[in-house]
């Protein structure tokens, strides 16, 4: 196969200077002649379909629909009977905190009523004394001279007691939320 230079090209023009190098290679369209572009438009204004036009003018689809757009050729949206069909209006979403009320009414609140009392510190120990029975809360600031953590008895190997087991262990925020 020979190989062409630039300006040996039928469909493509260089232009033509005394130094070796040219900073652009303008091409030419000979694809889409004035008798082409008009037999597309009469093609188009037929409703012709893109495929169709292709196999007429003797140019991919693709170059077809480059070229309608291009030209700003476009055709509206058709518009599908099957999706125009009346359709039943949907169900509004169901809202979270409704959805509790149904639930609370239907099973009753089983949230069991949470002892709010204080919490006894007097078993409080350092870090060095705590053992692994022991709650780790911590209390004051850590740093602090007198940071010490809670040291009552943590059961079945929770890091925490019961009264400080209930202010770790909260339920999670979207419960809370939608108890209001």
């Amino acid at each position: 196969m020979p190989v062409l230079s630039p300006t040996s090209s039928p469909t493509c023009s260089a232009p033509t200077s005394s130094s070796s190098t040219y900073s652009a290679t303008t091409y030419s369209s000979k694809t889409w002649t004035d008798e082409r572009i008009e037999l597309l438009k009469r093609h188009f204004e037929a409703g012709l379909s893109c495929r169709e036009i292709a196999a007429d003018i003797g140019v991919s689809r693709n170059a077809v629909i480059g070229k309608l757009s291009r030209l700003n050729l476009t055709r509206g949206r058709t518009i599908d009977e099957r999706k125009v069909q009346d359709r039943p209006a949907r169900a509004p979403r169901a809202v979270p905190r409704l959805q509790y009320e149904m639930l609370a009414t239907i099973y009753g609140d089983t949230d069991a009523p949470v002892a709010t009392g204080p919490i006894d510190d007097a078993n409080r120990c350092s870090l060095m004394e705590l053992a692994e029975n022991r709650c780790r809360w911590p209390i004051s600031t850590p740093g602090a001279e007198d940071f010490c953590f809670c040291g009552n008895a943590a059961p079945d190997a929770q890091p925490y007691c019961a009264g400080h087991s209930r202010l770790a262990y909260r339920p999670n925020s979207r419960a809370r939320v939608m108890r209001g």
